[in-house]
């Protein structure tokens, strides 16, 4: 079916979860009065209850017939169902036999390099974009860097960032993914620097970080960051299918101020908590009780937390320059719903650019950076 006689232009999957709940929110207040488009799920009961002013789609995420449908009425759609490494795939696979474009959350390293090894060839040929890395990990790095090399004249060839997730905490469909990738195999792979490009050694700024140690660069203490992994391989993603692959990435932990240093060591035992936990079966069983799918943090941490993200880089020349981002709200859940949101709305009004897998500053550019800045980013 042609794009233009379809009958929404954007359908938001996974709509009951706890991100896809404030995709939804968000959608009701700020989409264009124009723009058709449904919610859908797997429980029809559910759907209902989320109240949204649109039709509600029903199709289970591990059934091709019923996905199938749904990415034929519909020109874009935004996924939250995870984890996508169990609940992804056969929906991508859909939206591309159905010519659909698609965006998503998930910065699941193997699963992404396998959908670039399986689907991008398939997607480039049906004119499709698949862009995922839309949500907290790692649209917000991804773009950060784009805009810094935007000032550089394109000449960007260091880069180092220093993520501040203020008091973020995890959902249940993060928690979710931490285990299956912990069950799969896919958490070693995903260790791998250069997963997704370019075909080189690491420099050792490219390298995961351990510890904490001073850098010079960017006046801090920093530590590995909780959303480093993703947004390191994203970025050399971007830089790759930008043709850029010399430019070197790596991202930190960091908090500003006296406590700066103590806070950072505190979240980095936290998250090795956290991680270990995931590892055996005893505490991830309470980790699932705690944190169930569809769980997350509260109504107020989620309405007053907030993600800082500080890019530093040089060109070849020495020139260096430096771009800050700000975003309100939880950082896993309002920033990825946001950002997430802002993709789906670009893939559904503005159909040129590249096609294939690629990621939110490949896709979209200064233009999504404009659409955040709307949304209540802060971009300098």
């Amino acid at each position: 079916m042609a794009m233009s006689s379809r009958e929404f232009d954007l359908v938001v999957y996974g709509a009951t979860g706890f991100v896809g709940r404030q995709a939804v929110a968000h959608l009701t207040a700020h989409a264009p009065r124009d723009l058709r488009w449904a919610v859908a799920g797997r429980d029809a009961t559910r759907l209902a209850a989320l109240g949204a002013p649109v039709p509600a789609l029903v199709a289970d995420a591990t059934a091709p017939g019923e996905l199938a449908a749904l990415a034929g009425r519909t020109r874009v759609v935004v996924s939250f169902a995870g984890p996508f490494a169990l609940y992804g795939d056969l929906l991508v696979e859909a939206c591309i036999a159905a010519g659909t474009h698609y965006c998503d959350i998930s910065g699941d390293l193997a699963r992404i390099r396998r959908l670039i090894d399986r689907h991008d060839a398939a997607a480039r040929a049906a004119h499709v974009r698949i862009v995922p890395f839309a949500g907290l990990c790692s649209l917000p790095a991804d773009l950060a860097v784009h805009l810094l090399d935007r000032k550089l004249d394109g000449g960007l060839t260091l880069a180092k960032a220093i993520l501040d997730p203020g008091n973020g905490t995890f959902s249940g469909g993060t928690v979710a993914s931490m285990i299956d990738a912990v069950d799969s195999g896919d958490e070693e792979g995903e260790r791998d620097p250069m997963l997704l490009g370019p075909p080189r050694s690491p420099d050792p700024v490219e390298r995961d970080p351990r510890g904490l140690r001073y850098d010079r660069d960017l006046r801090a203490w920093v530590a590995a960051s909780p959303t480093g992994l993703s947004d390191t391989r994203a970025v050399r993603l971007s830089a790759t299918l930008s043709g850029r692959p010399g430019l070197r990435f790596q991202e930190y932990l960091a908090f500003p101020g006296p406590l700066g240093v103590a806070r950072t060591v505190t979240t980095r035992l936290l998250l090795a908590v956290m991680h270990a936990a995931v590892r055996r079966r005893p505490t991830r069983a309470l980790l699932t009780r705690l944190t169930p799918p569809g769980a997350g943090p509260s109504a107020h941490q989620v309405e007053n937390g907030r993600l800082r993200l500080r890019v530093w880089g040089s060109d070849a020349s020495g020139r260096t320059a430096e771009v800050s981002l700000l975003a309100p709200g939880d950082p896993g859940s309002r920033v990825s719903a946001i950002g997430a949101c802002e993709c789906a709305l670009l893939l559904a009004t503005r159909d040129a650019g590249p096609h294939g897998l690629i990621t939110p500053s490949v896709a979209f550019g200064e233009e999504l950076a404009v659409r955040l800045r709307t949304a209540g980013f802060t971009i300098a």
